[in-house]
């Protein structure tokens, strides 16, 4: 048995920038395992697989170690996948996964996600997390992810992680984002994966819904622009809503290509 996988680039239409996903369609689940092994052979930071229903899709998302909750670039590329090469034209997605019922919206080729509200408060960061950082942050918080508030920009560009006191955490299925005031943006950010295959995720959606609010509340607005800094980079559509957050962008395919399972 073959399954088809499509090559999608979320949050740019640049084939350099924005963040990959494999996109898996499917008529009924493989198992775990077998999705897991599909993850790991794609080699990219999320996999998402989806399974369309009546009404509505199962979508489930895994990086090449885990099955994750939540995975905000894999949703956009499954939402553009499932919009350019299966020809769905009914505007609104429904998608019904681990974080329950997800909806994206296309408009004029943006892909908006309609997500959870993860408003993080104040933590306590692990040392081994705190030794590993280059430049230290002004404020730790925590929801899912430890969300690091830093004074400018630049402190989150320059900042580097030492990957061997940084892995000796697990924070399964959670991460860590760094953020600060954008100079060009409302705000900027990065995020970091303890002991996964890729330590730096290029553009992350999830993050976002603990970033938006936050910022939401910093700068009193609740519409703003926010673009992840990484090497490859990408902007990010966010609006603040009651008990939710909206995330958008553009996506392109890359390729597509058969695996044998």
């Amino acid at each position: 048995m073959d399954v088809k996988v499509f090559n999608i680039n979320a949050f740019s239409c640049n084939k350099f920038l924005g963040n990959p996903a494999c996109v898996v369609p499917l008529e009924k689940w493989l198992t775990t395992e077998k999705m897991l092994k599909i993850a790991n052979k794609n080699n990219v930071a999320e996999t998402a697989f989806f399974v369309r229903k009546e009404n509505h899709f199962d979508l489930r998302w895994f990086t090449p170690d885990i099955e994750m909750d939540l995975c905000g670039h894999a949703t956009l590329a499954a939402a553009h996948c499932i919009v350019k090469h299966f020809n769905y034209t009914d505007g609104i997605i429904h998608f019904k996964t681990l974080s329950g019922d997800l909806y994206v919206s296309v408009v004029d080729e943006f892909y908006h996600l309609d997500l959870p509200k993860r408003m993080p408060s104040k933590a306590v960061l692990p040392d081994c997390i705190y030794q590993s950082l280059s430049i230290k942050p002004k404020t730790v918080l925590k929801s899912r992810d430890y969300v690091l508030i830093y004074e400018t920009q630049e402190q989150i560009k320059q900042l580097i992680i030492n990957r061997k006191v940084f892995d000796e955490v697990n924070l399964d299925p959670g991460g860590v984002v760094v953020t600060a005031k954008g100079k060009e943006c409302d705000f900027i950010s990065r995020f970091f994966t303890p002991q996964a295959t890729f330590l730096e995720d290029a553009v992350t959606g999830s993050s976002h819904c603990s970033l938006i609010p936050y910022w939401s509340k910093v700068l009193k607005k609740d519409n703003m622009i926010a673009q992840q800094v990484s090497l490859r980079g990408g902007e990010l559509i966010c609006i603040n809503k009651l008990g939710r957050i909206t995330v958008g962008g553009k996506a392109k395919t890359i390729s597509n290509f058969q695996i044998a399972i």
